[in-house]
């Protein structure tokens, strides 16, 4: 820590190359904590999810364009910490490295505020990594150089730089020498790489040795491109490679070949929107990134407990009344064990009741979140399994049935339950569903690109809602669009509205959905 006692400080933390998974432990620890996170354009906007309650203002910098300039976000840190808040300033990559945290730092400590540095991951070691480029390799180097592409070019320049003695001059890089190291990583280069390429070989480097260029490293936007020194330029302007990219320089790139991890999974270079709800997106999100995906969230529901909860109440009261409690959701349970918590009861309310699910996620869920076995869990996921698997041990005839699930749940597995000779079935909604508002504005932008790929629906209201946000002109903005479905009830819906599933889950579970997009 540096600067005088007060409430306010400043987190300087890296945030890593791109990918959010890339950010550290404390890192991500003390954006759950902060008042106010200040980041920039290399930071990845999916970990501002880890700071929902905090203030979040945009200082992005690109070369020539700037939301503010050095000085205004030196300011701007100090203010806030004066006024007692925890800052997070978010910085892509690592912040001393080619950061400018350290002038931060010095503007922080002249004005007496408490400040901690906390590394994040530096693009010239996690970007060749994602490439399949291992930075050093006793066979080909034992040392590794970073320089900036565009370290003093007065065109980049605010005119607060400028007037600064250190950024005096073109350059001070020693050309000579550098041109006899074994790797180097050259960040920010991609307007500068002639300049870097041609001053390289001037200097003795070999036309021929080899060189990558790697574009949004970490993401999965990741694009690379690989040649010499003599035509990576060349190669770099016909793949119409843009900033952000790193470029290395070194014998390390022949590994490529073998050890391209990244860019060689099942689903990288695919975009696929994801439609769950809210609460929900994350799992199947994570699921399909880890496979390579670009994943667009756009929520079609968002989820709440029930207005009024006379009945909810009433029926977790009277639930051991019961001789089987279904539940045929995830939700459904958590929204359960949540209005349990609130009445400070627990799972002995159900008394001996036998617990039925659908779906292998609910069963789970109901392990989890109530410590219940599950009775029964038929393997086909829909209502009618398991009206089908009671029936077939007897335990529909007489019986009292108590439903807890959504208020938009299907009408089937009451009536059928009642057509089978039920004693009594009383069907619960322990939480509401309402149409999300809009569609974000990265699918809407994705969609007029033709950048996406798949749309992934697991569930009927999902069809719906997603249908009516995007318009009368549904089938149309589709037409080219794969269309992923978690199974049949959600088939017949996507059907019913004129549109035809490219695959449907042959397991009705996230992990069958990803398991089909990955495998056509």
């Amino acid at each position: 820590m540096s600067g005088k006692d007060s409430k306010g400080v400043v987190f300087l933390v890296g945030a890593g190359p791109g990918d959010p998974g890339l950010i550290t432990v404390r890192g991500r620890a003390l954006l759950d904590q902060a008042d106010v996170v200040i980041y920039d354009y290399l930071s990845n906007p999916r970990l501002l999810s880890y700071c929902p309650r905090a203030e979040t203002i945009y200082v992005g910098k690109k070369a020539a364009s700037h939301s503010m300039t050095q000085e205004q976000i030196n300011a701007l840190l100090v203010e806030k910490a004066r006024e007692g808040k925890r800052v997070v300033r978010l910085k892509g990559g690592d912040p001393f490295v080619f950061g400018r945290g350290g002038e931060e730092c010095e503007a922080l400590a002249a004005a007496g505020v408490k400040f901690e540095v906390v590394p994040g991951i530096t693009a010239a070691i996690a970007g060749p990594a994602y490439a399949g480029i291992p930075v050093t390799h006793r066979d080909f180097n034992s040392s590794f150089t970073l320089i900036t592409g565009h370290e003093k070019e007065e065109e980049y320049k605010e005119s607060e730089s400028r007037s600064r003695d250190a950024a005096v001059g073109s350059s001070d890089i020693d050309w000579a020498s550098v041109a006899k190291l074994p790797c180097i990583a050259f960040y920010m280069g991609v307007k500068a790489l002639p300049r870097i390429c041609e001053k390289l070989m001037a200097n003795g480097m070999s036309g021929e040795t080899p060189a990558a260029t790697i574009q949004w490293a970490t993401t999965p936007k990741q694009r690379t491109v690989t040649g010499t020194v003599r035509d990576i330029v060349q190669k770099v302007a016909e793949a119409k490679i843009g900033a952000p990219a790193i470029t290395i320089v070194g014998r390390v790139v022949e590994m490529r070949q073998a050890i391209n991890w990244f860019e060689s999974r099942p689903l990288f270079g695919q975009t696929i929107v994801v439609t769950r709800t809210r609460q929900q997106a994350s799992a199947l999100s994570q699921k399909l990134e880890a496979l390579g995906a670009r994943v667009i969230e756009a929520p079609t529901i968002d989820l709440a407990p029930p207005k009024d909860f006379t009945e909810v109440d009433d029926a977790i009261k009277h639930a051991a009344h019961y001789d089987w409690i279904i539940f045929t959701s995830a939700n459904g349970v958590r929204f359960t064990r949540a209005r349990l918590d609130a009445m400070e009861r627990d799972v002995r309310v159900f008394g001996t009741a036998d617990i039925a699910a659908i779906g292998d996620a609910t069963a789970e869920a109901i392990r989890r979140e109530l410590a219940l076995h599950v009775n029964l869990c038929p393997d086909d996921f829909v209502a009618e399994a398991l009206v089908h698997a009671l029936q077939g041990h007897g335990q529909i005839a007489g019986h009292k049935f108590l439903l807890l699930r959504a208020d938009i749940a299907r009408p089937i597995l009451r009536d059928q339950l009642k057509a089978h000779g039920a004693a009594e079935v009383r069907d619960v909604a322990v939480y509401e569903t309402k149409p999300a508002e809009n569609l974000p504005d990265e699918l809407l932008t994705a969609s007029d690109a033709g950048e996406v790929n798949w749309v992934t629906f697991t569930s009927s209201s999902t069809v719906k809602n997603f249908v009516s946000l995007l318009g009368s002109n549904y089938a149309t903005k589709l037409k080219n669009v794969k269309i992923a479905s978690i199974g049949p009830i959600t088939s017949q819906t996507l059907r019913d509205l004129g549109l035809t599933p490219t695959i449907e889950a042959e397991t009705y579970n996230v992990d069958g959905l990803v398991e089909a997009v990955a495998g056509k």
